[in-house]
């Protein structure tokens, strides 16, 4: 393990060309390029503001907000993994023809996607304040629920973007998996409208943990439960760990495969 950290640090510059690489690509060509970062979370914003306020009410105070602080997360994990099923199929020519240590790909767009959900959440607090919803010291905890993210983001883009090299069916079954993953997810609705007999069962998703330690954090400014907190972040550790070991396994035909 020392030795691969060694080695992915050795080639630290490909690893942020790679970041850099991947955050310009995301609004190539497009007029107001890396502004986007900042003006699809606003657009998404108005959107939720709109229909949540006059068309499908939902019964929570500032519901806008209670989706949207829940949602950011969401997409940065989403698009991150589906994005990461591709990654090493999609640079072929690279993998084919030089030496590189190939874990880096993964770890490229699992930072890209981190920078850009940082960046998203300016635009979120901007709106808690103009929704005035104080800002309270629970913030604090927000880099350290952001790192488990990346950690278990990054372990699931180990394993998906491995396996998807030797059968390519994982990037649409991925596809399929997280449209239904996210409406098990409590992000549209509050968790109190969890029937009670299944209210067990909900936090047996990560991501439900994950969700509501965002919306104590930034909605409710409150720290979030720990305990939970301490369980995801010792299956984020498996997650990574069991992720980045099948990776290597299967590496080393990565260059056959493509």
């Amino acid at each position: 393990m020392g030795s691969a950290f060694r080695e992915i640090y050795a080639y630290r510059e490909m690893y942020k060309n790679m970041v850099k690489r991947d955050l310009r690509t995301r609004y190539k060509a497009s007029f107001f390029g890396f502004l986007w970062t900042f003006i699809n979370p606003l657009l998404q914003l108005v959107v939720y503001s709109i229909v949540f306020s006059s068309i499908m009410r939902m019964d929570v105070d500032k519901f806008p907000m209670f989706l949207f602080v829940a949602l950011l997360p969401w997409i940065f994990f989403a698009n991150t993994t589906l994005e990461a099923t591709n990654i090493i199929v999609s640079n072929s020519n690279i993998v084919k023809k030089v030496y590189f240590p190939r874990e880096i790909l993964p770890i490229a767009t699992t930072t890209a996607g981190l920078v850009n959900l940082g960046l998203s959440f300016i635009i979120a607090i901007a709106a808690l304040l103009l929704y005035h919803i104080p800002l309270r010291p629970s913030l604090f905890a927000l880099p350290l629920v952001m790192a488990l993210e990346f950690i278990f983001t990054l372990g699931v883009s180990f394993l998906v973007s491995a396996l998807n090299v030797y059968f390519r069916d994982i990037e649409h079954v991925w596809g399929i998996l997280m449209m239904a993953w996210f409406y098990f997810t409590p992000i549209v609705y509050p968790i109190k409208m969890v029937p009670t007999q299944y209210i067990k069962y909900i936090f047996l998703n990560p991501m439900a943990t994950l969700t509501e330690a965002y919306r104590d954090i930034l909605y409710y400014g409150i720290f979030p439960y720990f305990p939970g907190l301490g369980m995801f972040a010792l299956l984020a550790i498996i997650v990574l760990i069991v992720g980045y070991l099948v990776f290597i396994r299967l590496a080393k035909g990565f260059a056959e495969q493509v």
